[in-house]
């Protein structure tokens, strides 16, 4: 379950929003959506400077809504402890927002001028969006609605964006083009429910893992390059391995595990198959440069993944390049293997 969390403010002295209704917006529009059961819903109102760093570490949001004043180069409005305007500055926000890039996806700054902030913000938050220049209550509120109703549909953030701006347009109002969005998408970011739904569906289903017997322990007293069955791994120094001989040994973060080969292989396609269907959200599907793109990122997402990386060169050990591809289902399949071959070479596979 995502947390959205949203802050309000507007002190004494600037012009009075609907913030209430705002947020009102937002929770009726949530509750009433397809995907409702994946999100929660925090509200602080009143903010102040304090307030915003706590709700940020107890509540560790994937999302945070801020509704209120920005005054563009000299930072968001908030509340000192009496009550009063207290302007906080861009850069310490950005510092702020730093320490929390790991947990939230998406700022949505529903405020004037705010665009400025978002681009600050930008530097380590993928998702942000800002105002570029005042914003009435009325297209801000709407905005809020088509986002959120796009979000509850299991809509990527970008979709939500664009709906956000099409309901200001269809109530008449010339504030479609002041909502700015911009968007960092990466592998394994947030790319839409709907979407992770779809991936699950195609993905291949994993055969039962055949049940081990007959085991016997192998000590190992030296670190060495080994064969087994048709593939080749490393042992580690002073590790203890048990399981049947003439079986293959799967290794995961230097973890020995005997393993059937269809199951490997089933559970290394899973596995890169959704990479492939979150790569085809950020690289199109329907170009050959496209699919080259989504073909190289792939290759150095198992890079610098080792676990994704030794599973799927066990499963190409065990099985081939070319059964490996027969369980791909995605546009540039082929170019994903013809990268693999050559991945394939450099790994000594």
């Amino acid at each position: 379950m995502k947390t959205i969390l949203i802050l309000s403010v507007n002190p004494p002295g600037t012009t009075r929003l609907r913030l209430d209704r705002e947020v009102r917006e937002i929770q009726d529009t949530l509750k009433r959506s397809k995907y409702r059961d994946s999100f929660q819903i925090v509200t602080e109102g009143a903010v102040r400077v304090d307030d915003l760093r706590r709700a940020l570490l107890e509540y560790q949001p994937a999302i945070v809504h801020f509704s209120g004043h920005g005054v563009g180069t000299e930072g968001l409005v908030l509340e000192n402890d009496a009550g009063q305007t207290q302007l906080v500055s861009n850069e310490s926000l950005g510092n702020l927002f730093k320490l929390f890039q790991t947990k939230i996806e998406c700022v949505l700054l529903n405020a004037c001028y705010s665009e400025i902030q978002a681009q600050v913000i930008h530097q380590y938050i993928d998702y942000l969006i800002g105002m570029n220049q005042p914003i009435g209550d009325e297209a801000a509120i709407k905005f809020a609605t088509g986002f959120y109703d796009a979000l509850g549909a299991g809509e990527p953030y970008e979709r939500c964006f664009e709906i956000g701006c099409a309901s200001i347009a269809l109530e008449g109002m010339d504030e479609a083009d002041t909502p700015k969005l911009k968007a960092r998408p990466r592998p394994y970011a947030f790319s839409g429910i709907k979407e992770l739904e779809e991936s699950a569906k195609i993905a291949p289903a994993s055969p039962p893992v055949q049940p081990i017997t007959q085991a016997k322990t192998t000590t190992i007293t030296d670190n060495r390059r080994i064969k087994i069955g048709k593939g080749n791994f490393t042992e580690i120094k002073e590790g203890n391995n048990t399981g049947k001989i003439g079986r293959d040994y799967i290794v995961y973060n230097n973890n020995y595990s005997l393993g059937n080969p269809q199951s490997n292989l089933a559970d290394a396609a899973t596995e890169l198959q959704k990479l492939l269907d979150h790569l085809g959200q950020s690289y199109s599907t329907e170009t050959t440069l496209g699919k080259m793109q989504i073909a190289a990122e792939a290759v150095k997402q198992m890079e610098n993944n080792p676990r994704l990386s030794e599973q799927i060169r066990s499963a190409i050990a065990q099985s081939g390049v070319q059964e490996f591809q027969q369980r791909l289902k995605h546009p540039a399949a082929h170019f994903v293997i013809g990268a693999l071959e050559d991945w394939q070479k450099t790994q000594n596979i």
